[in-house]
Formats: C-alpha cells, sequence, structure tokens
C-alpha cells in the first residue's frame, strides 16, 4: 500500500488514520465518503461523461489509500455510474442512447404510479413540507445557483417516494436520478431549470387536489420534456476542479 502523505491538519490526520486500518474490513464511512463525493459532482454537474478518475489523484484529494478509491470505483461501477477497463482505469460513465431511454421508461412507470399512490393518502402537512421545498427551488433558481438547484430539483423526485413511507422506492429512485443527470449531461437537455421547477409546482398543485389522474398526467409530461430535449454534447473537465465544490458554478444546465 502506498505510504499515505503526512496529513495537514486534524482532519486530514484522521482520514489518513483511517485509510491505514486493516483495508478487508475498513471503515465503510472512509468508501462511501469518496463514493457519496463522486456522486454529487456527477448530480451537480461538476463530473462530466467520460472525465477519467485517476485512483493516485483521487486517494490524494482524500488523504487515503488507492485501494479504498478502488472500492468506492467499484461500487460506483456498480451504480452504473462508472465503468471500469483494462489498461484504461476508471471513468465516469457515458450512457448510451438506449440507456438513456431506459432510465426514463423506468422512471415514467414508477413515478407515475407514486404520485397515483400519494394522491389518495397525502396530508396537509405534507403538502405544505412539499411548499417549502418548491420555495427552497425557487430561490435556488432565482439565484442561479446552479449545484443547489440540480440536487433540489432531483431531491424533489426522491422526497415524493419518502412521502409515501417507502424507503426502498426513494433508494431506487436516488440511483435512478444520478443516472439521470449523467445522461442530461450527457446529451446536454435543453430542458431549463425554471421549467422543470414550474412543472413541480403544477404537480403539487395536483396532489393538494387529491387529482390523481392530473397527477399522473404532469408527472409523465414532465419526464417526457425532459427526455425530449435531450441532445449529443458530451463535455470531458478536470477531475480536482470538479471534485472541489463551487459555491457558484457558472454552468447552466438543469
Amino acid at each position: 500500500m502506498p505510504t499515505a502523505r503526512k496529513p495537514r491538519n486534524s482532519r486530514a490526520a484522521a482520514l489518513v488514520d483511517e485509510s491505514l486500518a486493516d483495508e478487508a474490513g475498513a471503515p465503510a464511512s472512509v468508501t462511501d465518503r469518496i463514493v457519496q463525493s463522486i456522486t454529487t459532482a456527477i448530480i451537480e454537474r461538476r463530473l462530466m461523461p467520460g472525465t477519467k478518475l485517476a485512483e493516485q489523484q483521487i486517494a490524494n484529494i482524500f488523504q487515503v489509500s488507492r485501494t479504498l478509491v478502488r472500492q468506492a470505483l467499484n461500487q460506483l461501477s456498480r451504480d452504473h455510474l462508472v465503468t471500469l477497463e483494462p489498461a484504461r482505469g476508471a471513468h465516469v460513465a457515458q450512457p448510451s442512447v438506449e440507456e438513456a431511454q431506459q432510465v426514463f421508461a423506468v422512471r415514467g412507470m414508477l413515478e407515475a404510479a407514486m404520485v397515483r399512490e400519494l394522491c389518495a393518502v397525502i396530508t396537509d402537512e405534507q403538502i405544505a413540507e412539499l411548499r417549502r421545498h418548491l420555495r427552497d427551488e425557487a430561490g435556488a433558481v432565482v439565484r442561479t445557483d446552479v449545484s443547489g438547484r440540480t440536487r433540489l430539483l432531483a431531491d424533489f423526485h426522491v422526497k415524493l417516494a419518502r412521502l409515501l413511507g417507502n424507503e426502498v422506492l426513494a433508494q431506487l429512485l436516488a440511483d435512478l436520478l444520478s443516472r439521470s443527470s449523467l445522461i442530461s449531461l450527457m446529451y446536454q437537455s435543453a430542458h431549463s431549470a425554471e421549467h422543470s421547477q414550474a412543472e413541480h409546482v403544477q404537480i403539487v398543485d395536483a396532489l393538494e387536489k387529491r387529482d390523481a389522474r392530473a397527477a399522473v398526467r404532469l408527472m409523465q409530461q414532465h419526464l417526457g420534456n425532459v427526455e425530449r430535449n435531450l441532445r449529443l454534447n458530451p463535455r470531458v473537465p478536470d477531475l480536482a476542479s470538479a471534485l472541489r465544490p463551487s459555491s457558484n458554478p457558472r454552468s447552466t444546465a438543469d
């Protein structure tokens, strides 16, 4: 195992101590931290399809061993967010057109059924919770907070599943939304954040009226609008800058 660099502060020291643990049974939190950071960078559009994920560079960024990085990359590969190829290493996945269509088809089936069921059980308190989330979305859109609005727009769909009390569905949707973010980056969706946010408002309006037919129709239209606006236009940025969160990214992609 490569010798860890001397930590510059207590937080770095803690990370190094964790990485020097018995790696066969290394703390899941270390690997999870890397997985979550890369996943978040994809969702917030700081990591683009095709970006090379160099093991040593990631190990240096997180002050951990390459073994733990490799574990994280293997998990991301199982989640279809990273591809691993002999001699080429790890890269952020580049979903095919067929995969993109299949992801949106699955989301359409799941989310239509989800809002139909939610209409029958949603409470006034949950509607108020959704309204607060919509205000947060709108605020992020107005501020041109690209990473914040992207995360909030995705979280809206997961929140609906959690309001049903179905954590399995929530996790499944979270995984599909990560892949959807990658697809939107790969094919550069022209569907703006403003349009997505407005469509979320319409869906909540239908839920508040307990209008299952309208809620299903609006969710299907929303997902269909995003899918119809996909176009080929991949970009590949620098890995280190992508993994360093920016408070005001300039990308205007939804």
